[in-house]
């Protein structure tokens, strides 16, 4: 048998909820796979999926599809009938939306409507719900309400943004946690990055989003965004310039200092419960900023004079 085709380190309990759910007979209908983002959820929902569609592992149980696999060349050429992979898509100009569209979601409900093309199970996997405006939220909602027979829906959630109660509520959830140092280097090491220190310190566990921001641009964002937390709640006046410099250069710029602010709020609302409301504040923030199409500028320093104010306060 040919190498597994989507490789995971990491996450074995979570594997092994859904086999053992899948095994019984009883597989929930919709399943929420939160956690940081860069920790592997969509090659864990590529993994679920593909499981579901008929690609075994050796043993024919497993989760480790050869990529010789009919099922997996299916998948990755994006032709399977039964699978919708809904995400942010470039448009035909190279425009990538701010929201995977309501559009989007109304016809994944048709599409779970119908029967299976190959007999087995219809999926949906929408990457990611943080990527869902209200309007696309309740449409979401309205599918997890009424689940189709013979269809599962993989819901992957960054954390980003809040998402709606209900919509959680109706979802068995696995959570994925940063996986260990090891792990994360053999994630590197196939993406070409051997033996790079740098890079596993960037990760914390988190590999995908080290490759991600191993720009030259997210790296510059990240270590500005480091020096204003650092400063808090008083960073020098070029250092606040630096930052909106740094952040608003690029998309992956900004997302690597807002998400560098956000991790930071969270792990202080570990040990201080009024952070709580900080990392909340950011959040929904950003998704104002996301859904109002704002200048990346002008959002940094939202969340750079939001920051101070609330560290100042605590």
């Amino acid at each position: 048998m040919s190498a597994a085709a989507w490789p995971l380190y990491g996450h074995a309990l979570a594997e092994g909820a859904f086999l053992e759910a899948a095994a019984s007979g009883r597989l929930h209908h919709a399943w929420l796979l939160e956690g940081p983002s860069g920790i592997g959820k969509a090659r864990l929902a590529r993994r679920f999926a593909g499981y579901l569609l008929g690609a075994k592992g050796a043993d024919g149980k497993g989760l480790d599809a050869g990529s010789d696999d009919p099922i997996v060349a299916l998948m990755d050429a994006g032709g399977h009938p039964d699978l919708r992979w809904l995400s942010r898509a470039p448009d035909e100009k190279g425009k990538v939306p701010q929201d995977i569209k309501v559009d989007e979601i109304r016809a994944l409900s048709r599409f779970f409507a119908l029967r299976p093309a190959m007999g087995g199970w219809r999926i949906g996997v929408i990457d990611a719900v943080d990527e869902l405006n209200r309007s696309g939220a309740n449409a979401l909602l309205k599918t997890l309400e009424e689940p189709p027979e013979k269809a599962v829906l993989f819901l992957i959630y960054h954390g980003e943004r809040p998402i709606l109660p209900t919509i959680r509520s109706r979802c068995r959830r696995l959570r994925l946690e940063p996986i260990a140092e090891d792990e994360t280097r053999a994630v590197l090491a196939m993406a070409g990055e051997r033996d790079n220190d740098r890079l596993v310190r960037l990760a914390a566990g988190r590999p995908g989003r080290a490759l991600r921001f191993a720009t030259a641009h997210g790296s510059a964002a990240l270590a500005a965004a480091e020096a204003i937390l650092k400063a808090m709640p008083k960073p020098a006046a070029g250092q606040l310039s630096d930052a909106i410099a740094r952040a608003s250069v690029s998309d992956d710029a900004f997302d690597a200092f807002s998400g560098q602010l956000l991790d930071w709020a969270e792990a202080k609302a570990t040990h201080s419960p009024a952070f709580a409301d900080t990392w909340l504040w950011l959040s929904r923030t950003l998704s104002e900023a996301r859904e109002a199409n704002m200048d990346r500028a002008q959002t940094t320093a939202k969340l750079v004079a939001g920051l101070q104010k609330a560290v100042a306060a605590s």
